[in-house]
Formats: C-alpha cells, sequence, structure tokens
C-alpha cells in the first residue's frame, strides 16, 4: 500500500452538508471544522486534517480531508452546476482528490505534451472564517477524468494550506483506486505526479479511503 507524497486532499462529497458532517462525526468520533464558503459556486466544506501512514508526524504532513456540499447559503443561478459534480450526488461519496506535485507549471505542460486531459487552470480562492483569504491555483475539468480517480493539480502559491491550521486528524491508513481498466489509469497518474498510488482492477470504478479513528477504521 503507496500512498502518495503529493497527495495534497481528498474530497468526499454530500449532498446535504450539515447532515453528511454530522454523520461523519458520529462515524469517526471528531467533529470536522468548517473550512469557508466557495462564494458564487454554490458549495462550502469542512475539514480534518489527515495523517498518512507512513508519513513522518514532523514536519506536519499538510494533508486533509475536505467534505463538500451544497451550501444552504447560497443560491445559485439557474442552470449553474456546482463544481466536482456535487450535484449528481445521492449519498455520500469518496468523488475525487487532489495532489500538489513539486513544479506545478511543469507538470501542467509535462501533461499537455503527453495528452493527459486535466481541462484548463483556474484560479480560485475563499475565505476562512477567521476572514482570511486563501487563494490558489488548479486543474478543472467538467467531467471527472476517470471517475474522479485522476487527481486534479492544486498549488496554494503563498497561502497557508489548509492543513496548516490546528484541526481535529485522522490516520489514512490506505486510499485504493478501482477501475475496469487499471492499466489505462496509471499511466496519467505517474505523468501528474502520482505514481505508485495503488489502483486495482475491478468492475466498479471508485476510491476508497481506510480511516483510522478514535471509534476504529472507518472506510469511505
Amino acid at each position: 500500500m503507496t500512498i502518495t507524497q503529493t497527495l495534497d486532499h481528498l474530497v468526499y462529497v454530500v449532498p446535504d452538508l450539515e447532515a453528511g458532517v454530522a454523520d461523519f462525526a458520529e462515524a469517526t468520533g471528531v467533529q470536522p471544522v468548517f473550512g469557508g464558503a466557495h462564494e458564487g459556486r454554490g458549495t462550502a466544506n469542512y475539514l480534518v486534517r489527515l495523517q498518512p501512514a507512513g508519513w513522518a508526524e514532523e514536519p506536519r504532513p499538510l494533508t486533509y480531508l475536505e467534505i463538500l456540499g451544497p451550501d444552504p447559503e447560497q443560491d445559485l443561478e439557474e442552470g449553474a452546476v456546482r463544481p466536482l459534480g456535487v450535484d449528481e450526488v445521492d449519498a455520500p461519496r469518496l468523488q475525487t482528490w487532489a495532489i500538489h506535485p513539486a513544479g506545478f507549471d511543469a507538470v501542467v505542460a509535462r501533461a499537455q505534451q503527453e495528452g493527459v486531459d486535466f481541462g484548463e487552470v483556474q484560479d480560485l480562492s475563499r475565505r476562512t472564517p477567521e476572514g482570511e483569504l486563501l487563494e490558489w491555483r488548479l486543474t478543472v475539468r467538467g467531467a471527472l477524468p476517470f471517475g474522479g480517480l485522476q487527481p486534479f493539480l492544486i498549488d496554494w502559491g503563498d497561502s497557508p494550506h489548509p492543513a496548516s491550521k490546528d484541526m481535529p486528524v485522522l490516520t489514512l491508513e490506505s486510499l485504493t483506486l478501482t477501475h475496469s481498466d487499471a492499466t489505462a489509469v496509471r499511466p496519467p497518474l505517474g505523468i501528474l505526479g502520482a505514481d505508485g498510488t495503488d489502483v486495482d482492477q475491478g468492475t466498479e470504478v471508485g476510491m476508497s479511503a481506510q480511516l483510522g479513528t478514535p471509534n476504529g477504521t472507518v472506510t469511505l
């Protein structure tokens, strides 16, 4: 089992944000912290820091779990679509993941040369509950590549990483990807900087993460 050192965060999408966070807290025994709202995109998130198995605890790994769902405080314009398939889920789902490779621009250029379809690079931002502005760049594609198994790239620039803040922490014991054509998934992962990630052959397409929690092992 290998958890790539470029892992930035996992995206756990829920159809109802408050209910999803409450269910997660009950299952794991930890209360996620409010991250903030993505203004104009119709979503908000809660966060839990992750300590991947096999990683050193110091310096603190900048890795976290994002619980993402519709923001009840935002009204989207007619026809607008929330990102990362939030509108499509009817049950909590580990939807996709992000990596932060060294040299964001160089990896984007290589991916373009190698024909990896990552979409486009966008600039985004949100404010923390304390009013601090976080700004980042990431790759965005409408339909998630390989059903979300291909990670998107993220670069936090000069903004403090969300996982640098004090918040509850869980152990990420394993991360496994499953696809009906596993051999097709692995090359893009290597090009983007997530080589070595476990990709299993299977009939279902999806991700699973095992979390070490105060309530025992919980699988997303």
